[in-house]
């Protein structure tokens, strides 16, 4: 039995949602997660974001549960007993756990749709762990999409080409065969691979991931400064994350290291 079984079986009060969503997530450690942002961060801050992210993504699946029949859960690697133990003191006891790690990231992706589909949800998306202020609205849609009857496929496309966001109602193996990962071309091969098959996508609105220090000043400008990255819809509040970079701004130089002037307010708020 994995986690994921072990966790149904203890009989959660909620029981099995039409719509199971895995986050494809490491256990924090310093260099092993969110490398990319090193620098401008230090390995031990980007574990801190790593942590951050994770558990406000946590929470935005938890609130679009609340709209729609959606259950949370962690894609999580590496495997062993120490990730649990991360996650599961990290995040609330409503996420499960499904262990998806193998050598290919589209077999960890495939795995955790597998995975989902297996324990009885009608539809199975895998959701990145770089976007934390997503907008709920865009998880809700997701599921709603992918109620309807026939045959479908979700997709959210991220602004460097990639995608954070994939949703299924059957098993389409093809979707993540001969896909350069880590690339520009990940979004645009998806949809070439569905089309080959025959499968209807729905487009979600493009959304970015946070793998960079521009990427993390975008976010610090939705956090601090009302710049939403957009305006069409309300962007997921990311406590988390805002905590984070605010004791950051304010004790650690973070504002020099990505060449902002933070809000006197930021500083207080955080001393």
């Amino acid at each position: 039995m994995n986690s994921a079984q072990a966790w149904v079986s203890a009989g959660k009060s909620f029981g099995i949602k039409s719509c199971g969503i895995a986050v494809m997530a490491k256990a924090s450690a310093p260099g092993r997660t969110k490398t990319r942002l090193v620098p401008p961060l230090t390995g031990q801050e980007a574990a801190a974001f790593n942590t951050a992210f994770l558990q406000d993504i946590s929470a935005n699946i938890l609130a679009a549960g609340k709209v729609r029949r959606i259950q949370p859960y962690m894609a999580y690697g590496p495997p062993g007993p120490d990730s649990v133990a991360f996650f599961r003191d990290a995040l609330p006891d409503e996420v499960g756990l499904l262990e998806a790690w193998w050598p290919d990231f589209g077999d960890c992706l495939y795995g955790a749709i597998d995975q989902l589909l297996a324990l009885g949800h009608a539809s199975a998306v895998v959701l990145n762990s770089d976007s934390p202020t997503l907008p709920t609205s865009l998880l809700v849609e997701t599921a709603e999409v992918l109620s309807h009857p026939g045959d479908r496929a979700v997709l959210g496309p991220s602004t460097d080409g990639g995608y954070y966001l994939l949703g299924l109602k059957a098993r389409h193996r093809r979707l993540f065969e001969e896909v350069t990962w880590s690339t520009d071309q990940v979004a645009e091969q998806t949809l070439a691979r569905a089309a080959e098959i025959g499968l209807s996508v729905h487009l979600l609105p493009a959304w970015y991931d946070v793998d960079d220090a521009q990427s993390l000043s975008v976010l610090y400008g939705e956090l601090f400064e009302d710049r939403p990255f957009s305006r069409r819809h309300d962007r997921h509040r990311a406590a988390s994350s805002a905590r984070l970079m605010r004791m950051l701004l304010a004790r650690s130089g973070l504002a020099a290291r990505l060449d902002i002037v933070p809000r006197p307010a930021i500083a207080v708020a955080a001393g």
